[in-house]
């Protein structure tokens, strides 16, 4: 089974939906399927019950941050001269990767993509814990370090970090405090920077 005779089935069958292959130059060569969030839950739930599908098992899920370029590209005029793009710079994304494995059928593993429209406010996607049980705890994880908000998802709340934390530590642009307000004991650079930050010394 190939995604490519995978994605018209899933189209056929899931109406609207709106795929895309993403393919990875890397030598596992596993190319995953980037599907729209309106329809996620219907194409995982194809994906599972579909006799000669049977995607039953969702082994991991995992939080890919794509911030926007720092810089619009620069264009040339005529005379060579470079001006400043009037294009609207890419606002970037934050993206959700799921892969799944059929345990009945013995086959995988099929990596569905699933993108935020930005990184900013509009970070909701679909939770798929209707689906597979087991993103449970893997989609807390990816909110709490990323900041997406699945929809749908029972107890979606911080993970590894504390309730008052309000950053997103996996995500590219993150800073480190200075001051690791929480550290119970800082030590080596952590108490240096800690020390430096209250205006003392090591």
């Amino acid at each position: 089974m190939t995604l490519e005779s995978l994605k018209p089935e899933i189209e056929a069958n899931v109406p609207g939906c709106r795929l895309e292959i993403i393919p990875n130059p890397s030598p596992s060569a596993q190319h995953s399927l980037l599907i729209d969030a309106e329809h996620a839950l219907a194409v995982a739930t194809f994906l599972r019950d579909a006799p000669h599908l049977r995607f039953d098992y969702c082994s991991n899920v995992t939080g890919v941050d794509w911030p926007a370029p720092t810089l619009a590209p620069s264009k040339a005029t005529e005379t060579g001269e470079a001006v400043e793009s009037t294009e609207a710079p890419a606002t970037g994304h934050l993206e959700v990767v799921y892969h799944l494995y059929s345990m009945e059928l013995k086959h995988g593993p099929v990596i569905l993509r699933m993108r935020t429209q930005d990184r900013a406010t509009r970070v909701h996607l679909p939770s798929l814990i209707a689906v597979w049980r087991s993103v449970d705890f893997q989609e807390r994880e990816v909110f709490d370090l990323f900041g997406v908000i699945f929809d749908g998802h029972p107890d979606l709340r911080r993970l590894l970090m504390w309730e008052e934390f309000t950053d997103f530590p996996m995500r590219r642009d993150y800073v480190e405090p200075d001051d690791y307000e929480y550290e119970p004991t800082a030590h080596d650079k952590v108490l240096l920077k800690t020390t430096q930050h209250h205006g003392g010394t090591a």
